[in-house]
């Protein structure tokens, strides 16, 4: 050694970008060591390497263990410093470790060399490479700089190890080398002694040896590569060591990602042994697991080389519904990343068992993730992609399915459009329709008449041989789908007892087999209910009825069917029962209204609320039918509860989530913030289930829907809490009875087996009135005759007399409006409340339509039970009223023509209204929309006089004329004006019902009062606002004329201007005007 080097001393540590050794006046050392590439003989896979120098035949300086990175090099971050005395020469060591936490032995030797310093020194300041021998032709190197201590900096010198090793690690550095050199030469012998070695290692590492995993691991991988070599045979003992290595390293432990690893290899080798599907699919879970454990960058990661053998392994195996089999197509899916060639098909066949499993158990959830991703599988494909079509077809399958679920036209739509691109893939002569084919007709020899998937089966078959006959123009296939309609026909119609008793059988037999909440259960409870129907027409046995009965009551309940199925079979229920005047059909009705109930409860929007509503064919007349049983049935109170329940059905869902919650609040603050955070939720979700984005729309509705069960959880938990089991329930009778604490309610009813009316008096029980001259027939006859009588009384001269109208209001007066009179003077004794217009009447819609005078016509407040109470306690609260008189007198284009009376009608209101109510008029440019809707928020008292629309066909988008654009009934539902009082709607039918929804009084009037506003007049057909001034001066003449604001008197004050300007306005105009509320 140089004299210059002598009492100095060598030091390696970090630099900034590789590991040198670096000789440099101290302070300033920056050295770090680079190795690069390191070749095992083993082939095994290393969990890390360090250096090693040795000082002396006893004593070695090790590093610490480095993890190896994706290119096989690393760098070291340790320093060392060496004397110069004590080290004649640089002996260093590259070694591979096979664990990162305790390591058992010296592991596996990459790399031996030997350099004087005068050979180090020679670089000088430069960096340098320093190469090992070949290894399996691979060369390893350090890349190193070195600097000179002084003796004085001594005291950070390294920490010697002693090279003296245990028998453990005699054993497992034997068996290192020996396995190293089987790999290599391939000799048995050397396989055999390598296990005997890892063996004795094991032996000696009895249970809770910090060493046994390391043990255990060695043993495993050798036989691992003997058995991949044929050497050896047992691969379930090598799997189940490996086993034992992982549980002994749990998640956190530095060699858990390489246990696991060690494992898939043996799992992989496994299921190749007998193709045991568990192994794959344990396979596929703990790679999963592994590739979150192991970054990019990584060695381990850089070696995962099977995943898209196996993802192309797993994509071929059958379908399997089962919890484990949806796991494996998730794990699956994991592996497949934005990118991956096999995304498209992984994403494709966890919808199909996602959609298997939805016609198992019919869990919405499963059937809604299979549609996301199907349109995402769908999405990663061109039209060239093989599969395209294929993907195609099973989302429309997965939408239709969710169509006949849930009833969303929309799924419905985009199925249709999707078969049609599928039809547009495959022209006539495609084999793919001739495949098609060949498949329904081999499914409907899987399904024997009973099955109840024949029907289904059928129609797709016959729907398709319909479709290829107006293709193609073969009679073959006309044919054919005609027998098959025939098929279908004669299994549902026979009236063969033997057919029937086949039929039974076979469904009663499916049942047995499929557990209690099989979705297919709901199909043979559907065929045997039409089965003992049947056999009751022809038999007319009571206990067949009753058998029907029961699997109509099942198929209604059955949870895991569709809310339309089930309320398609409630509805079949009611006919059936009414028509043999059963004793189950007042429970058939009640169902009905709560699957309605339930149904429209998943809707996110008034508007598809609406729609749902009006699907079902005989749904309309519901709630009055189901009131006309109860009546039937003398349980009048029930009546009564029925009607209210299906008649504001819309308004009550829309008015949940305002219900006041401080009541809630006294009894469980916890529950009430978490529904008035649900309820915050779902008013947000609101508006995105709109989306244009079909896929974001779908996760909308989605995501509302499992607000909706929240929020239907929240409920339920708050009915358990004292004093609040109705909670959010229709109102009870008891409920209902308080609107009629000023006078008696009149409930008029018109039914198809019954017309009639209810009188809900100030307390006992109600008076049911009979109207023997009128039947539904008969109303609709006089609705029309009004309808038509009124139009001609509006060509006429203010003068002449309206006979004909008078004669159609002195039928009403007869058969209708003279019996109630009788029966509140002779049996409730209340001339009085008639005298003073405290009588109010609550028509169902087809009385609405036509004029009942002399009442006043009350709607039910539409909040629901929360909204009887906020009525009843109304006049508690004090609100310094104010005045706003609205009056767009020339709207903007195509909502009408300029109505010239406007502005004096504006003027003439103005001067009536108090002056303690500091009225503001908004009129002619700032008689916008949102202007209109800002002056709704801020007064508590409005007169609104434009052209008013109700629209027939969509009644939530019935409109106010404005002079921007028109202020529909939806942006009025929006707003909540809780100290609202009350509203004059001066405009054309604003109080005119929904005819397609069942008994809802949907209108611009009922908007206002939704919003807040407790009293409204409103106006059932066209307004002549030349005439219609008359009445608004002799109303608020009435109203105001004590001088005080009392929206209770409206009613009264409605009914004396209507007889006060009689010789002034004619009849037709007159009878317009209606009040509801308060």
């Amino acid at each position: 050694m140089p004299g210059s080097w002598e009492g100095h001393y060598i030091r390696l540590e970090r630099g900034s970008h590789h590991l040198r050794m670096r000789f440099v006046p101290y302070p300033r050392p920056t050295t770090v060591i680079r190795i690069n590439n390191l070749p095992l003989p083993s082939e095994r896979i290393p969990a890390g390497f360090y250096v090693s120098i040795n000082v002396d035949s006893r004593r070695r300086w090790k590093s610490a263990i480095r993890v190896v990175s994706s290119d096989k090099s690393g760098v070291l971050d340790d320093i060392v410093i060496l004397s110069l005395l004590e080290v004649l020469e640089l002996s260093l060591e590259i070694r591979v470790s096979y664990e990162l936490g305790r390591m058992l032995g010296n592991g596996e030797v990459v790399g031996k060399v030997k350099t004087s310093w005068d050979e180090l020194l020679d670089h000088g300041n430069e960096p340098f490479d320093i190469s090992f021998p070949p290894v399996c032709g691979d060369h390893s190197s350090l890349t190193l700089k070195a600097a000179v201590l002084h003796p004085c900096d001594n005291q950070d010198s390294a920490l010697l190890d002693s090279i003296v090793e245990c028998e453990l690690s005699r054993n497992t550095d034997a068996g290192h080398e020996q396995f190293a050199t089987y790999v290599t030469s391939k000799t048995v012998s050397h396989l055999n002694d390598a296990v005997q070695h890892f063996q004795l290692v094991l032996d000696q590492c009895l249970i809770g040896h910090p060493d046994q995993a390391a043990a255990l691991t060695n043993l495993a991988w050798a036989r691992l590569k003997g058995y991949i070599h044929e050497d050896f045979q047992d691969i379930e003992s090598i799997t189940s060591l490996f086993r034992e290595a992982l549980v002994l390293r749990p998640q956190g432990h530095p060699d858990h990602p390489l246990s696991i690893y060690h494992l898939t290899k043996a799992l992989i080798w496994r299921y190749g042994k007998d193709n045991t599907a568990v192994y794959i699919h344990e396979y596929v879970q703990l790679f999963c697991k592994l590739l979150a454990l192991c970054p990019e960058g990584t060695y381990l990661r850089s070696i995962m080389h099977n995943v898209d053998r196996v993802v192309r392994l797993c994509n071929g195996f059958p379908i399997d519904a089962s919890d484990e089999g949806i796991r494996l197509r998730r794990n699956v899916l994991e592996l497949c990343p934005l990118g991956n060639e096999h995304r498209p098909e992984a994403l494709h066949k966890l919808a199909w068992v996602l959609m298997v499993r939805f016609q198992q158990r019919g869990t919405i959830d499963d059937l809604d993730e299979c549609i996301e991703r199907g349109h995402e599988a769908v999405s990663l494909c061109s039209e060239e992609h093989s599969r395209h079509d294929f993907y195609l077809n099973n989302l429309a399958v997965s939408l239709y399915h969710r169509f006949n679920h849930q009833g969303h036209s929309n799924d419905l739509n985009q199925a249709i459009y999707l078969y049609e691109e599928v039809l547009r893939l495959h022209p006539v002569g495609h084999n793919h329709r001739d495949r098609t084919i060949n498949l329904q007709r081999e499914a409907l020899t899987l399904c024997p008449p009973g099955n109840p998937n024949r029907n289904y089966t059928l129609n797709n078959l016959a729907s398709t041989l319909r479709t290829i006959y107006n293709e193609l123009d073969a009679n073959e296939y006309l044919n054919e789908a005609i027998d098959l309609s025939g098929l279908r026909s004669r299994f549902n119609q026979t009236g063969k007892n033997e057919d029937i008793e086949e039929a039974i059988r076979l469904c009663q037999k499916s049942l047995v087999v499929l557990p209690s909440l099989h979705p297919d259960r709901y199909f043979s409870y559907m065929v045997l209910k039409n089965a003992y129907v049947a056999r009751y027409r022809i038999q007319n046995n009571p206990a067949d009825l009753s058998l029907a009965v029961d699997n109509f009551r099942l198929g209604a309940r059955h949870p895991t069917q569709g809310f339309p199925h089930r309320i398609a079979i409630a509805l079949c229920w009611v006919d059936a029962a009414e028509n043999s005047q059963h004793d189950s059909t007042l429970e058939a009705y009640q169902i009905c209204l709560e699957l309605f109930d339930n149904h429209m409860m998943t809707r996110s929007s008034v508007i598809s609320r609406r729609e749902a509503a009006t699907t079902f064919c005989g749904a309309q007349s519901l709630p009055v039918d189901a009131a006309s049983c109860a009546i039937r049935r003398d349980d009048l109170r029930r009546a009564v509860e029925l009607l209210e329940q299906g008649r504001g059905l819309q308004w009550s869902l829309a008015s949940r989530l305002r219900t006041p919650l401080e009541d809630l609040k006294l009894a469980s603050p916890e529950l009430a913030l978490r529904l008035s955070e649900i309820n915050e939720h779902l008013s947000d979700a609101q508006g995105s289930v709109g989306s244009a984005d079909r896929a974001a729309a779908d996760r909308a509705a989605v995501q509302y829907r499992r607000l909706q069960e929240e929020w239907g959880a929240a409920v339920a938990e708050i009915r358990d809490l004292q004093d609040f089991s109705r909670f959010l329930l229709p109102p009870s009778y008891e409920d209902l009875q308080a609107a009629a604490r000023h006078g008696p309610v009149i409930i008029l009813i018109a039914s198809q087996y019954s017309c009639s009316a209810i009188i809900v008096p100030t307390s006992g029980e109600p008076h049911h009135i009979s109207f023997p001259r009128i039947t539904l027939t008969h109303l609709e006859k006089l609705k029309n005759d009004f309808a038509r009588k009124i139009r001609i009384a509006s060509c006429m001269r203010p003068e002449e007399t309206r006979k004909e109208l008078q004669v159609l209001l002195q039928t009403v007066w007869d058969d209708i409006m003279l019996l109630i009179v009788i029966v509140l003077q002779r049996d409730l004794k209340v001339r009085a409340a008639l005298e003073s217009g405290c009588v109010q009447l609550e028509p169902s819609l087809l009385f609405l339509s036509t004029q009942l005078t002399p009442f006043e016509r009350r709607q039910t407040d539409v909040g629901g039970n929360y909204a009887w109470k906020t009525s009843t306690s109304m006049m508690k609260t004090s609100v310094t009223p104010s005045f706003a008189v609205i009056g767009q007198s020339e709207p903007g284009a195509g909502q009408g023509k300029a109505l010239v009376t406007i502005d004096s009608e504006l003027e003439l209101v103005r001067k009536l209204v108090p002056t303690t109510a500091n009225p503001i008029t908004v009129s002619g440019d700032d008689a916008t929309r949102a202007g209109v809707l800002d002056a709704l928020q801020r007064n508590t008292w409005i007169h609104l006089a434009c052209h008013g629309k109700q629209d027939c066909e969509q009644p939530y988008y019935s409109r106010f004329a404005m002079r921007d654009k028109p202020l529909t009934l939806l942006d009025i539902m929006e707003r909540d004006i809780p100290h609202a009082e009350f509203a004059f709607l001066s405009a054309c039918h604003t109080a005119v019902g929904d005819e397609k929804t069942p008994d809802e009084v949907i209108h611009l009037a009922a908007g206002l009062q939704f919003s807040g506003f407790k009293s409204v007049i409103g106006t059932l057909w066209v307004v002549d606002d030349a005439v219609a001034k008359h009445v608004v001066e002799a109303f608020y003449e009435k109203m105001f004329k004590d001088g005080v604001m009392d929206c209770t008197k409206a009613a009264w004050a409605l009914n004396r201007a209507t007889n006060a300007v009689r010789k002034k306005v004619p009849l037709e105009q007159r009878i317009v005007f209606i009040h509801i509320g308060v």
